[in-house]
């Protein structure tokens, strides 16, 4: 993996804590969630605190998130809402503690200043024993505070304030007023700067989750379903009508189609479908070349077709499919014939957009898994998997091609891919390098390798 770290492709963006203060208020928070400690003087965090360095310290990277349900989180700083979250086990765990930290970002800032926050993410499961507790998550609510108790202190004060304000000799309560005082000074004062966290309660109804073998569960549609990524018959009896497993091409089409939850990048408004489709194909030819021991350094596109021509036999049907539908993109040839039961035909979708296009977008990626450049944006845990199992030389193309197209300008990727997503403040951004985009294409200069 060590391509991937030092071309940014992996622990990417995380937070360096390396000053003393920061060390030691996360050691404080550590022993306060889970007794442990470290001894470390420096180490990375992502947006739940979580540090590969301490994991590796502790012999347990799920030192935060034991059973994979009840994820601990520890906030040094309101900067970590930039960060990815790492061994994720629910999709939509990242999105909670993002949405959290933006929705008290300015209480969260006071508190971080001088201490971390502590906290947890709780639902009403502590262990998944069986898929059928993944249906009784139905809400997420966060429970934080500092690990000084700022803010059990500060509802506490004001519980007091409003007694002493209602009851008539509060004014002679020595005990009341002595109680006060002595919460005031660990608090600060609530008159003036009031501190409460709000939108700590967040519904979870589609997601997916790595328990199991990794499934995707859809409740919040009009035709519900689970879908599993591992064989759907050892999951048992579930509380929802269709159970399918990726073998079941067919039902999962139509489970897709029925829910309006994708559409054709052929018809996608606005994007370059032709040099998406012979990206794709690219990305195939490479997977059987580096299969064969090519050596892939330095390709040119011509060379990609070269080597598809001389080893076309040995291709698989993904790329024929593809290359008809080009072919009718490019030259108004035959409109291809291509149904659910073609290998082809996922890589011929991409998520719609609805509020779910980012968990349709990760399934896709596991039913395209030829398809590099989406596997990595958007299922990891799939691509780090795959990669270590790859021959040097795919691993070798694949690191430099993702660095030198995909890092220089991820928004743009993303947007030229998937749609547009908002920015940080919630808005729609215009297109982004309109101008770079419409002389080189989305991928940046895909007439080359």
């Amino acid at each position: 993996m060590k391509r991937l770290i030092e071309r940014g492709l992996m622990f990417g963006n995380l937070i360096h804590v390396a000053t003393p203060a920061l060390v030691e208020r996360y050691d404080r928070a550590l022993e306060h969630l889970t007794g442990k400690h470290t001894a470390l003087t420096d180490f990375h965090v992502d947006i739940s605190g979580y540090s590969p360095e301490i994991g590796d310290e502790l012999g347990d990277h799920q030192y935060l998130n034991q059973n994979g349900v009840n994820r601990q989180f520890i906030l040094l700083t309101t900067d970590q809402k930039r960060a990815p979250l790492l061994n994720a086990t629910f999709s939509t765990s990242h999105d909670i503690l993002r949405r959290f930290i933006d929705t008290n970002e300015a209480q969260l800032f006071a508190l971080t200043a001088v201490d971390a926050v502590a906290g947890e993410l709780v639902n009403s499961v502590i262990h998944a024993r069986d898929p059928q507790a993944l249906f009784d998550i139905r809400t997420i609510r966060i429970e934080a505070d500092t690990t000084g108790g700022t803010l059990k202190h500060a509802g506490e004060l004001t519980s007091l304030v409003d007694r002493f304000r209602a009851e008539e000799d509060a004014w002679f309560d020595d005990v009341l007023i002595a109680r006060m005082i002595s919460l005031a000074e660990k608090s600060g004062d609530i008159t003036r700067n009031a501190v409460k966290l709000t939108d700590t309660e967040f519904e979870q109804k589609n997601f997916w989750t790595s328990h199991f073998g990794g499934l995707y569960v859809f409740q919040d549609v009009d035709h519900p379903a689970l879908i599993s990524a591992g064989d759907k018959s050892v999951l048992g009896e579930l509380p929802i009508k269709y159970v399918f497993d990726f073998s079941d091409r067919n039902r999962i089409a139509k489970f897709l189609a029925y829910n309006d939850l994708v559409e054709p990048i052929i018809k996608a408004p606005g994007l370059d479908a032709a040099a998406i489709l012979q990206q794709k194909m690219d990305f195939i030819v490479i997977d059987t070349a580096s299969e064969g021991g090519m050596d892939l350094t330095g390709l040119t596109r011509a060379d990609l077709r070269r080597l598809a021509r001389q080893h076309h036999s040995v291709l698989p049907q993904e790329y024929d499919g593809l290359a008809a539908l080009l072919n009718w993109a490019e030259n108004g040839g035959s409109w291809p014939r291509i149904t659910s039961d073609h290998p082809a035909y996922f890589y011929t979708l991409r998520a719609a957009d609805t509020p779910d296009r980012d968990l349709v977008n990760r399934m896709l990626a596991e039913l395209t898994l030829l398809d590099i450049r989406q596997l990595f944006i958007c299922n990891k845990p799939v691509f780090y998997r795959r990669y270590q199992s790859w021959p040097d030389a795919k691993k070798d193309y694949v690191a430099d091609f993702l660095s030198r197209e995909y890092q220089i300008d991820k928004a743009g990727a993303r947007a030229a891919l998937f749609g547009h997503e908002p920015d940080m403040t919630g808005t729609v951004p215009a297109d982004p390098m309109p101008d770079l985009i419409l002389r080189v294409g989305p991928w940046g200069a895909v007439g080359r390798i």
